[in-house]
């Protein structure tokens, strides 16, 4: 069905006044754009601080209503709400409805990586090359991040796929630490592990992980948990996707949760700020590494 969608220009220290008053009076979804992202001047946001939402000095911000929705009613009462506000500027349109996250998948294609891993969405076919000891990864990332498509992962994913071809993953415990949609998890068990557990502290994430095991049928064999209910234990091969400031700050917990002689790698990590944490984790481990892909990094070694 359409929907009507109001869209305006804000700053970023209006920006919570203006979506209190459209949430107050009733829009069904806020988002928040760059408003300089047309003009070539994008400022990227990479890394919040824990607890941050952090926006951009001038933003975009739409919101959506049902269509049957009076623009002119609409306004009298978002200015009745929030005099102190410019309802001015805003701007009105019929949009129609769309499945956004599946227009998505549409362009999510087969991707392999390494010698046999390989992530198919749902609505592909199992491409020709995926035959034999192929590790096939069915996956629909709904509902939280990690397709495979971001280097980060990208990183990860190859990196499992080696410990496979040097046999460190045949039936090994994995512990990958920041699931989201369970995609490393899900690629070490097709790879020969033995079981996996996920850890993240959004619980979507988790709900998403377990979909996705349960459709890949290794349910049974991965369990997923919040931070504070992680189980304690040490594991051969530990991975985290996860920002470089948690990396550093779980630098600790992360080594502690390795094996002795057991694997670790951590990405998420930008392009210069691998070196910080290379010596961070240097007390713990041996045979530190940064490989690159693109602006991101990954670090990998071997637990003494």
């Amino acid at each position: 069905m359409p929907y009507l969608e109001l869209t305006l220009r804000c700053t970023e220290a209006e920006q919570p006044r203006y979506e209190n008053a459209l949430e107050d009076v009733g829009a069904l979804s806020v988002t928040l754009l760059d408003a300089d992202a047309d003009t070539g001047n994008e400022n990227a946001i990479l890394e919040p601080g824990v607890g941050e939402t952090p926006l951009w000095k001038a933003l975009v911000l739409t919101a959506l209503f049902a269509d049957d929705t009076d623009a002119l009613l609409l306004l009298a009462a978002l200015e009745a709400f929030d005099p102190g506000l410019d309802w001015t500027q805003a701007s009105f349109r019929t949009v129609q409805d769309e499945d956004w996250e599946r227009a998505w998948l549409d362009q999510f294609k087969p991707m392999r990586f390494g010698a046999r891993t390989f992530i198919v969405p749902w609505n592909h076919e199992v491409p020709g090359e995926a035959r034999g000891d192929a590790a096939i990864v069915r996956l629909d990332p709904g509902l939280a991040f990690g397709s495979g498509t971001h280097p980060t992962t990208a990183l990860c994913l190859r990196w499992l796929d080696a410990l496979a071809s040097e046999g460190r993953l045949a039936g090994a415990r994995v512990l990958d630490f920041g699931c989201g949609s369970g995609i490393l998890a899900l690629a070490a068990l097709k790879l020969g592990a033995h079981s996996a557990v996920g850890v993240d502290n959004d619980p979507q994430a988790l709900l998403a992980t377990a979909d996705n095991a349960e459709r890949n049928e290794v349910g049974e064999r991965l369990s997923v948990h919040l931070p504070e209910d992680e189980p304690v234990a040490t594991y051969p091969v530990v991975v985290a996707n996860i920002l470089a400031s948690a990396l550093d700050a779980l630098a600790e917990t992360l080594a502690s949760r390795v094996a002795p002689g057991g694997r670790i790698a951590l990405s998420g990590i930008l392009k210069g700020q691998e070196d910080e944490l290379l010596a961070r984790y240097a007390p713990w481990f041996d045979a530190l590494a940064a490989t690159q892909d693109g602006d991101w990094m990954r670090i990998d070694g071997v637990r003494r």
